[in-house]
């Protein structure tokens, strides 16, 4: 049996394993935190925030501190109040513990700017009883507006 050495491969795999010790460098496991800091944080927060680089305690890659640049005076001292939410989103993203503090540095954003998030689209009225219809069985309220959600928003994404 002959092993295929020249296989075809998307250039997304081949630039992730480019950038991952650049990233590596910084703390981050991937470029994924900082081309998704507007789905992370919000549209407001991306525009006046960088994630700089993640420190973690030696040996460890959890309870790090994120060092986040931010060019707005005003919007640190607001950042400082909702620190437990932003850590709360940045820990949703990662899946685990991976950040627990935050320091700010004050300073200009590097130039590139962030795409903002695409507006979701709203159900047609054909999705929607499609999703209805197939909700009918369950009879448990909440369980089936738990669902409901959760379809509508699956189905909006795609």
């Amino acid at each position: 049996m002959t092993i295929r050495r020249y296989q075809s491969r998307s250039i997304s795999h081949t630039v992730e394993k480019l950038t991952r010790p650049i990233f590596g460098e910084r703390g981050f496991s991937s470029g994924k935190i900082l081309s998704e800091w507007p789905n992370i944080v919000g549209v407001l927060l991306s525009k006046h925030t960088f994630p700089e680089k993640i420190s973690y305690p030696l040996r460890e890659r959890i309870n790090g501190t994120l060092f986040l640049r931010i060019d707005s005076p005003a919007l640190s001292l607001e950042l400082q109040h909702m620190e437990v939410q932003l850590l709360e989103k940045i820990n949703i993203h990662f899946g685990f513990k991976a950040v627990t503090r935050i320091k700010l540095l004050q300073g200009t954003l590097p130039t590139h700017a962030f795409k903002e998030p695409k507006p979701k689209r709203k159900l047609t009225e054909n999705e929607h009883l499609e999703l209805s219809n197939k909700l009918d069985k369950i009879s448990d309220p909440d369980l089936k507006q738990a669902l409901q959600a959760l379809g509508s928003e699956v189905k909006t994404n795609n």
